[in-house]
């Protein structure tokens, strides 16, 4: 996600250097077509062209606000993982009996657990490899870490041994079953988060608005110029016009294309390693621990992942 754009007109350009090209040469090739040729029977009035335009733009920014609104959601998702993470290390710190010297060796493994489930989120909806995350192997075994790996459904996993450590403390009368209600209801809300990813993660944007929105953007590029030469006295003002008119609506596409996956490594994604960091630190912090990785920072280009 970008803290600080440090990026640049020239790398907007870069970036979108086809459909830049394509405007060009469009536009070049009819101010060159009404200077050595006659395109009056072709040339289009420019009402109709503004209308076309303008309903384009309508289109493209549809598409843009309905992939931000899935970006958005994702971010709220993480937010109230952050908050239920937190309120399960404060009720397994005061729900349950605390060790002779600070918290018991059950507490340390459930919260330890919390953070590995945060981790193991961010990695499954990145679509990275579960055992070859670095930040997951410090808080879950080998072998455990190679039996999640294996099954469906990791996390769910995860939340499943939390249940089950916390049954046993019931049973064996260390738990009230009201204290209990309330941990069912805090891991509840941790499964309703994860779900909430996954149905953004697993239902993709429909792909048919992007591949509907360049083409039209491309067949407004070839038209703009027969509807821009001949109204202006110096016909080469028809070139950057156009490439300033259909290069936007070309980015404001793009920007929903990037944002319809709040969860990848592109640059404009959910910060989730720094989010799985700054739970890891206030949990590791109540357990006492002082060992604590610095919370992660903007990179150069001022991304932050």
């Amino acid at each position: 996600m970008f803290v600080t754009y440090k990026g640049s007109v020239i790398g907007l350009l870069g970036w979108q250097w086809r459909a830049v090209l394509l405007f060009v040469a469009a536009s070049t090739l009819v101010v060159l077509g009404e200077r050595w040729l006659d395109l009056s029977p072709v040339l289009l009035p420019g009402l109709p062209v503004a209308v076309v335009g303008g309903a384009i733009g309508i289109f493209v920014s549809f598409r843009t606000n309905s992939a931000y609104d899935r970006w958005w959601e994702g971010r709220k998702l993480w937010g109230q993982l952050v908050n239920s993470s937190r309120h399960f290390c404060s009720q397994v710190l005061v729900y349950l009996p605390p060790g002779a010297a600070g918290p018991s060796a059950l507490q340390v493994e459930l919260i330890r657990r919390q953070i590995a489930y945060v981790h193991a989120l961010r990695v499954l909806l990145r679509q990275q490899a579960l055992a070859g995350d670095p930040e997951l192997r410090r808080f879950v075994p080998a072998a455990e870490l190679e039996a999640l790996a294996a099954g469906s459904n990791p996390t769910y996993a995860l939340q499943q041994r939390q249940l089950e450590l916390l049954a046993g403390e019931v049973a064996a009368g260390r738990l009230s079953e009201l204290r209990m209600q309330k941990f069912d209801d805090t891991i509840r809300a941790l499964l309703d988060v994860q779900g909430g990813c996954e149905r953004i993660k697993k239902t993709p944007f429909p792909k048919g608005y992007g591949f509907i929105a360049e083409r039209l953007i491309q067949g407004y590029g070839l038209l703009l110029p027969l509807g821009l030469v001949g109204g202006i006295e110096n016909d080469w003002i028809v070139v950057p016009l156009t490439v300033l008119v259909c290069l936007s609506f070309s980015l404001i596409s793009e920007v929903g294309r990037v944002l319809e996956d709040p969860f990848t490594m592109f640059w404009p994604a959910l910060p989730l390693s720094a989010l799985a960091t700054t739970i890891e630190v206030n949990l590791r912090e109540r357990l006492g621990e002082r060992d604590l990785p610095a919370l992660p920072v903007a990179n150069e280009r001022g991304v932050l992942m």
